[in-house]
């Protein structure tokens, strides 16, 4: 049960406005991935970034068992694919169904049609209470397209407008 100052939090959450992505992982034949939209830049030299995911999901248990995760940056048409990977549309078993992916260095997949794609080796990981903090050290990049970002604000997936 939350505490009172957690859901808080959360209110006070919605109002911060995050671009949307998808982290996948894959271990031996079994690939998963999920949504989230706690994903930071936080080194250039090294090239760093950082996630959360929940314990439990199947996300974590893959990027646990092989030391790396992938990151699709969505664009604006992909907020179908952000529901998929948040477990909304019934996909739970393959939620890469019928999506058309590939991978990099570290055999991770990629959703087509991203804005960007980051291939990560993890560098540090932070359990939290529900969580695990992870740093990944990004290994190789993609930025495939100029299109507008996929938006997520107050519950509600927006577009920027130019």
């Amino acid at each position: 049960m939350m505490t009172p100052v957690s859901e808080l939090l959360r209110q006070a959450m919605r109002h911060w406005t995050t671009g949307v992505s998808v982290v996948t992982s894959t271990f031996g034949e079994e690939q998963h991935g999920m949504t989230v939209n706690s994903l930071a830049s936080i080194s250039l030299d090294p090239p760093m970034i950082l996630v959360s995911l929940t314990h439990g999901t199947r996300t974590l248990e893959l990027v646990e068992r092989s030391g790396w995760f992938g990151v699709t940056i969505l664009a604006e048409n992909q907020a179908p694919i952000s529901e998929r990977f948040a477990g909304r549309d019934g996909h739970e078993e393959n939620r890469f169904e019928g999506i058309e992916i590939f991978s990099m260095s570290s055999g991770a997949p990629f959703i087509r049609g991203g804005l960007a794609f980051l291939d990560c080796q993890v560098a540090f990981r932070y359990p939290l209470p529900n969580s695990t903090l992870l740093i990944g050290e990004v290994k190789a990049v993609e930025s495939l397209q100029e299109a507008g970002p996929l938006v997520y604000h107050n519950r509600v997936y927006r577009k920027l407008e130019p």
